[in-house]
């Protein structure tokens, strides 16, 4: 009885959750699909469904060059920061030394740290050497905050693979870098897949660096383009197609956790049991 009581308890809870997360989300959409006039009536879905507001937004150079800027600029910070995080990750799970602990701890503490306290020094330092409104000014600030989860969640990979591996390899000739590319990095694959997609996640949706370190659409990523976009028209509410916007640069997030959100929790869960 008692089981069965909390299974119900769960259940009425998860769709509580899950209704204060979806809410929000489904009335973007509905807001997307209203037109005109239609924006400013209390009815939840619209009086008459339009696609308008995404011929706009596909019509808008705001919005195509911001997402051309956000898929460059978050695919180069992903493939950096994954690489840079498999060898300190490799290096902090193998080697023996006493900071390991509180390398990983410092990785954690830096992960924390508000990106808005950096965003004005950074912004007066890329202005003198000629960083800012660039990509490479966007990318240097994305790897602070990608690198910490890439390095945390890669340890966790590196420490479940058995250390007997290496020293076979080592038994049969390999360096110890043969040993890493031909036998060790073909194993962390799985968490290097599921590092890449975090970290492309993170830098896809940033919004403080993107509104701060950049003026113009030459790298102005999408999250900060949607602060200015204005509709078709100066005259025309621009809730309608910014929520057409949020859509589009929403279902790529989407599509990519429910394909691969198996991989991801497995990543998260192990960076956190790992010790």
């Amino acid at each position: 009885m008692t089981s069965k009581r909390t299974r119900v308890e769960f259940v009425l809870a998860s769709l509580v959750v899950i209704f204060f997360s979806l809410a929000p989300v489904v009335w973007i959409v509905s807001l997307s699909f209203k037109a005109g006039d239609d924006i400013d009536n209390k009815r939840f879905w619209p009086t008459h469904w339009s696609w308008d507001n995404y011929r706009t937004v596909f019509h808008t150079d705001l919005f195509t060059s911001a997402l051309r800027n956000s898929i460059g600029i978050a695919l180069i910070a992903t493939v950096v920061a994954v690489v840079l995080a498999t060898f300190a990750a490799y290096a902090i799970a193998r080697l023996d030394f006493p900071a390991g602990k509180f390398v990983l701890t410092l990785v954690l503490v830096v992960s924390m740290f508000p990106a808005i306290s950096i965003a004005t020094p950074l912004f007066n330092l890329w202005r003198s050497i000629g960083l800012y409104d660039t990509w490479l000014g966007l990318i240097i600030p994305y790897l602070s905050l990608t690198l910490p989860i890439c390095i945390w969640t890669l340890a966790a990979f590196f420490r479940q693979i058995p250390r007997q591996l290496e020293q076979a390899a080592a038994v049969d000739g390999a360096t110890p870098w043969q040993a890493f590319r031909l036998v060790i990095a073909p194993l962390a694959t799985p968490g290097m897949f599921t590092t890449a997609i975090i970290a492309f996640f993170i830098a896809w949706n940033d919004f403080v660096f993107g509104i701060t370190l950049t003026s113009t659409n030459r790298a102005r990523p999408v999250p900060a383009a949607l602060a200015f976009f204005s509709g078709a028209s100066q005259f025309q509410q621009p809730t309608a197609a910014i929520s057409a916007a949020a859509v589009v640069v929403t279902i790529p997030v989407v599509v990519l956790v429910l394909i691969f959100q198996r991989r991801i929790v497995s990543g998260l869960t192990a960076g956190a049991v790992k010790g």
